[in-house]
């Protein structure tokens, strides 16, 4: 798995490397200190994974990967940052990034990389935790009668936006992995989205009256 890794703090960027790099299955491809240098290195490296920090200098992690996702909709985006605030989850989503995690949880970051290189959309857990205060004032704005979405859907939508793979959802709604499977392929035809990346995206966004 090659990843890049951006951070205006060259300490902090050479240890996530070493960190990164103590597992066999991860090559660190590049590492760069600003959002200017994450457009250029996602563009000469196309590396499976960017681990990019938020806040820097001139162009931040956000307006970096609006610019990769414009360029690139399948851009595997994880960002990495001290600050939990709202405001980023929000704009974080709504570009469709496919993570959002502590630097503090220097334990999950490999996890969360093959994670997010497996599909999945991830989350700490205490950034998870305000996602489900944002889900539940964004749901209540969300007409899903117009997309004829059923009640069953609607639970598995919210669960697949909080970044659980179809094996956790299945445990918490006492259903089997294939029908969990078969309900996200329905949901995904009927709001004509691609994956479950853009139906965590068309959650927020929806969500938001947009």
């Amino acid at each position: 798995m090659r990843v890049a890794v951006v951070d205006d703090d060259t300490l902090v960027a050479m240890s996530l490397k070493t960190i990164l790099e103590s597992d066999e299955e991860i090559t660190v491809v590049g590492l760069g200190s600003s959002g200017e240098e994450a457009v250029l290195l996602y563009e000469s490296e196309k590396p499976d994974v960017l681990l990019m920090d938020i806040r820097m200098e001139k162009m931040s992690g956000l307006k970096a990967g609006e610019r990769i996702l414009f360029s690139d909709p399948q851009a595997k985006i994880l960002l990495l940052t001290t600050f939990s605030d709202d405001e980023y989850i929000i704009k974080a989503l709504r570009m469709g990034v496919r993570g959002y995690i502590l630097k503090q949880d220097y334990e999950g970051i490999i996890p969360a990389i093959k994670a997010v290189y497996g599909g999945q959309t991830v989350f700490c857990g205490n950034i998870a935790g305000k996602i489900s205060g944002l889900m539940n004032n964004s749901s209540a704005s969300l007409d899903y009668k117009r997309y004829k979405i059923s009640e069953k859907e609607q639970k598995i939508i919210e669960e697949v936006a909080l970044g659980l793979s179809n094996k956790e959802i299945a445990e918490k709604l006492y259903l089997s992995e294939g029908t969990v499977r078969n309900y996200v392929s329905v949901i995904l035809e009927k709001l004509e989205l691609r994956d479950r990346t853009q139906l965590a995206v068309f959650y927020y966004r929806k969500g938001e009256g947009e």
